[in-house]
C-alpha cells in the first residue's frame, strides 16, 4: 500500500513548541485522511529545530465509492417542501429521484446518492493548504511582502518549502500538488544550515532520512537525546566525572541542535564556593549546558560543564568552548556576587528595628535581616490578604498549633522525638523559628535573580548562620509537594511549615471567594490541597482538619482533592465514596482514617466473605427501601423477648451475631483498627445467609414483621458505621 511522506521546513521552530507541534500535525493529517474516507496503518511524527516531518503508512491508494439513500417528503406533499428536498440532495429533477412505499406512511421520494472515490493525492493536496494556514501555533509571525496583505499566512517562523510524496514501495512516489501562500510542495529539502545547505531529492521515508543524516540532520528527536546523553557521558567518564542528569535540559538541548556535537568547558575552581543549585541554574538557564560532579562524589560539582554544539568546527570546537566558557564565567562571577552580598549585612538595619521586634528576629544574622527587610517593604502577598510579612505571622502561628497536633507522631534528629510536654514545648519552638524564616530569601539576591531558588537558598542561608537543622530542612521543604512525583516532608519541623504554608493559602483565598473554578486555578489551590492530603496521608498523620480550615465548603473541597489522590493511588472510587458517605463520612475531617478506611474495605472486599456480606447487605437494604416506600411499620429497635419467643432458629442466631459484631466494631473502631472492623462484620455472613434461606421476613404477624425489619436495619446500621454499602459496585 502506498505511504506519505510529508515535511514542512522553516526557519528555526522554538524548542519548547517542537513536540506539541509535530503531535499536532499528525492528528490534523490522519484526522482529515479518516474523514475524506481513506484508511492507514500506522502514522509517526518526527521533529527537529528546522521542520516537521509526517510518515504515513499503508495509506488508500483512493477512496471508496459511497452510496447513501437520501428520504425526502411524501410524494403528494407541498411543491415547496419538494423543491427543498431536491436543493439539500443536490437532484435537479424529481425525476431523477426513486418511489417508496410504507404501508403506514404511504408513497413517498427517496434520493439515492453516490459519492464516487477520489483518488488520495487528490485527498491530500485538497486537505494540507488549510492544515498548514490554520496550524494552532500558540504563537505565529507573518513575513515578507505579503505580510502587508490581509489575511495573509502565518507560521510560528518564515515556511521555506514544502515537502510532500506519495505511493507504494514498488514504484516511483508522485509528488502531491499543491500550494500555500506562494510555495508550492515538491519532493526536495535541504540538509544541516551550514554543512549541507543544497537541496536535494528524495522519495520516500527512508530514503529521506539517510540523506537527512548524510546532510548531518538527524531526525529523530529520541536519537538526538541518546546521542547528547551517552556522548556526554562518555566525555565525562574519561575525566573521572558523572554528568548532573536534567532530562528537560535534555529534552530543549536536543530541539536545538540536528547534528548534535558534544564539547566539554570548564571554569575557574573558586566559583565551586556557590550553591551546586545556582551553579547548575546559572548555567542551564544561560548557555543551555549540563554540569558534571566526581564520580561517587558527595554532591559537590565539578568546574567542567558540558555543553552540546549544532556543527563540527574545523578546529575541534574550542572557539566555540571559548565563547561558552566567557559566557559561563561572566553570569558565575553575577552569581557569585549574588551569594556573598546575601550573607552581608544589609546597608538599611536602621530601619529593620520594628519587624525586627515584631518578629523576634536577630539583626545580628543575615537571614533575619532579609525577613525584617521582608516585612518592612511592605511586600503584597495579595491585594486582600496582606503583605508577605503578615502572611508569614499567620503561617508561623498556625504551624505552632499544626507543631502540637502533630507531636510525638513524628521523629526527627534531636526534636520531637516523643511527645511529653519538653519534646512538644521543642518543636513548637523549632517549627515557630523555621515558619519565620521560610520566606526570609525571598528579598535575597539570588532569589531575585533565580525565582525557582526559593527554600533552597534559604536552608544555605539558614546553614550559614547556625539554624538546627531541622529549621534548615523545614525552609527547603515547606513548598513541597511541589507536584505528583515529588516527595512530601518527613522531618516534623518540615511537615508543621509546609501544612502551614498550604493552609493558610486555601483559608485565605477561600475566605475572599477566590476558589478554583473549572479548569481555572490561578493560584494553584488544588496542588496546595492534594499537598496536604500527601503529607498527612505519607506520614500517617492523624490531625483534625476542622481545627485548622476556616470554611466547612473547604473541608468538602479537601474530601474531593482526597478522592482524587486516593483513585490515583489505586483505589476503587466507589469505595471511596462509600467511606465518605457512611455514618459520619461527610464529617470526617482525619484524612488518614478515610484513607485507612478504603483501604480496609477494598481488602474485605477481595475476600469470599466480604462479597457475601455485601450480596446479604443489598438483599436487606432492598427489602427496607422497599418497605420504607410502603409506609410498612419498622420497629425502632429490635425485641429480644419476642425474638426469644416466636423467632426462629436462624433468627435468634442472627440477632447474636448482630450483637457480637458491633460490640466487636465499637472497640475496633474506638482503636482504628478498621481490619478488625471488617473482621467483625464477617462475621455476620453465615447468619445473614440463613436467615435469607430460611426466615420469612414479611410474616403474617405484624409485630413480628415489624421486629424482623427492625433487625434488617442493624444489618444496614452495622455496615454504615464503616461505610455506606449502597454505594458499592460490582
Amino acid at each position: 500500500m502506498p505511504d506519505l511522506l510529508l515535511e514542512l521546513r522553516s526557519e528555526e521552530i522554538p524548542a519548547r513548541m517542537q513536540r506539541k507541534a509535530a503531535g499536532d500535525l499528525r492528528k490534523l493529517v490522519t484526522d482529515a485522511l479518516v474523514e475524506a474516507g481513506l484508511t492507514y496503518e500506522g502514522a509517526r511524527e518526527y521533529w527537529t529545530p528546522r521542520r516537521l516531518t509526517l510518515d504515513i503508512r499503508g495509506v488508500d491508494a483512493a477512496s471508496k465509492t459511497v452510496s447513501e439513500e437520501r428520504k425526502g417528503p411524501r410524494v403528494d406533499a407541498p411543491e415547496k417542501a419538494i423543491q427543498g428536498f431536491l436543493r439539500g440532495a443536490g437532484l435537479s429533477s424529481i425525476d431523477e429521484a426513486t418511489i417508496q412505499s410504507d404501508p403506514k406512511k404511504g408513497d413517498f421520494y427517496v434520493a439515492v446518492l453516490s459519492r464516487p472515490g477520489r483518488p488520495a493525492e487528490e485527498i491530500v493536496a485538497e486537505v494540507m493548504p488549510g492544515i498548514i494556514r490554520d496550524f494552532p501555533w500558540p504563537k505565529s509571525m507573518r513575513w515578507g511582502a505579503q505580510s502587508r496583505e490581509p489575511g495573509s499566512m502565518r507560521w510560528v517562523r518564515p515556511l521555506q518549502s514544502i515537502l510532500c510524496t506519495f505511493g507504494p514501495e514498488t514504484e516511483e512516489p508522485v509528488v502531491v500538488d499543491f500550494e500555500v501562500a506562494g510555495i508550492r510542495s515538491g519532493n526536495t529539502t535541504v540538509g544541516h544550515r551550514f554543512h549541507a545547505p543544497d537541496p536535494f531529492t528524495v522519495r520516500r521515508f527512508d530514503d529521506y532520512v539517510d540523506k537527512l543524516e548524510r546532510a548531518y540532520v538527524v531526525l529523530d528527536a529520541e536519537r538526538r537525546k541518546d546521542i547528547i546523553r551517552h556522548d556526554a557521558e562518555n566525555r565525562a567518564f574519561a575525566l573521572g566525572l558523572e554528568v548532573v542528569p536534567d532530562e528537560g535540559l535534555l529534552e530543549e538541548v536536543s530541539g536545538l541542535v540536528e547534528w548534535p556535537v558534544v564539547l566539554v568547558g570548564r571554569f575557574e575552581e573558586t566559583f565551586l564556593q556557590i550553591p551546586p543549585e545556582v551553579i547548575q541554574l546559572t548555567i542551564k538557564v544561560n548557555q543551555k549546558c549540563f554540569v558534571t560532579r566526581p564520580q561517587g562524589g558527595d554532591g559537590r560539582l565539578s568546574n567542567t560543564f558540558i555543553l552540546v554544539s549544532n556543527i563540527e568546527a574545523s578546529d575541534g570546537g574550542e572557539e566555540i568552548v571559548r565563547g561558552n566558557g566567557k559566557v559561563v564565567r561572566a553570569r558565575l562571577s553575577d552569581a557569585l556576587y549574588f551569594w556573598e552580598t546575601d550573607q552581608a549585612d544589609l546597608p538599611d538595619l536602621g530601619d529593620l528595628g520594628r519587624s525586627a521586634e515584631v518578629f523576634g528576629l536577630d539583626l545580628a544574622k543575615p537571614l533575619d535581616q532579609r525577613m525584617a527587610k521582608l516585612d518592612a517593604l511592605g511586600v503584597t502577598f495579595h491585594a486582600k490578604l496582606g503583605t508577605q510579612g503578615e502572611r508569614v505571622k499567620r503561617i508561623a502561628d498556625l504551624a505552632e498549633t499544626i507543631a502540637g497536633e502533630i507531636a510525638g507522631q513524628v521523629t526527627a534528629d534531636g526534636v520531637a522525638a516523643s511527645s511529653s510536654e519538653s519534646h512538644s514545648q521543642e518543636l513548637k519552638r523549632a517549627v515557630r523559628r523555621a515558619a519565620l524564616l521560610a520566606k526570609a530569601d525571598l528579598p535575597t539576591e539570588a532569589v531575585g535573580e533565580f525565582p525557582e531558588l526559593q527554600g533552597f537558598m534559604g536552608r544555605y542561608y539558614a546553614q550559614i548562620q547556625g539554624e538546627h537543622p531541622s529549621v534548615q530542612t523545614a525552609i527547603e521543604e515547606h513548598y513541597k509537594p511541589l507536584g505528583p512525583s515529588d516527595q512530601v516532608p518527613r522531618d516534623p519541623v518540615a511537615i508543621a511549615v509546609a501544612l502551614a504554608d498550604k493552609l493558610d493559602m486555601l483559608n485565605g483565598f477561600w475566605a475572599i471567594d477566590e476558589k478554583p473554578t473549572g479548569s481555572k486555578d490561578p493560584y494553584a489551590l488544588r496542588r496546595a490541597a492534594l499537598g496536604v492530603i500527601r503529607i498527612l496521608v505519607e506520614n500517617r498523620l492523624v490531625v483534625s482538619l476542622s481545627k485548622l480550615v476556616t470554611d466547612a465548603d473547604l473541608l468538602s473541597f479537601l474530601h474531593d482533592r482526597l478522592k482524587v489522590q486516593l483513585r490515583d493511588s489505586g483505589a476503587r472510587h466507589d469505595l471511596v465514596d462509600a467511606v465518605l458517605s457512611g455514618e459520619g463520612g461527610q464529617a470526617n475531617d482525619d484524612v488518614l482514617d478515610v484513607s485507612n478506611r478504603v483501604e480496609a474495605l477494598g481488602q474485605f472486599l477481595g475476600t469470599e466473605d466480604g462479597q457475601n456480606l455485601l450480596a446479604g447487605y443489598r438483599r436487606a437494604a432492598n427489602i427496607l427501601s422497599a418497605e420504607e416506600k410502603k409506609g410498612t411499620r419498622i420497629a425502632e429497635k429490635v425485641d429480644t423477648d419476642l425474638v426469644a419467643s416466636q423467632g426462629e432458629h436462624e433468627e435468634k442466631v442472627l440477632a447474636g451475631a448482630i450483637d457480637r459484631a458491633e460490640i466487636e466494631m465499637t472497640d475496633a473502631l474506638s482503636r482504628r483498627d478498621y481490619g478488625q472492623a471488617m473482621a467483625g462484620l464477617s462475621h455476620l455472613r453465615a447468619p445473614v445467609d440463613a436467615f435469607f434461606d430460611k426466615v420469612l421476613v414479611n410474616a403474617e404477624n405484624e409485630d413480628v414483621r415489624a421486629n424482623r425489619l427492625a433487625l434488617l436495619a442493624r444489618i444496614r446500621s452495622a455496615c454504615a458505621r464503616v461505610a455506606d454499602f449502597s454505594r458499592i459496585a460490582g
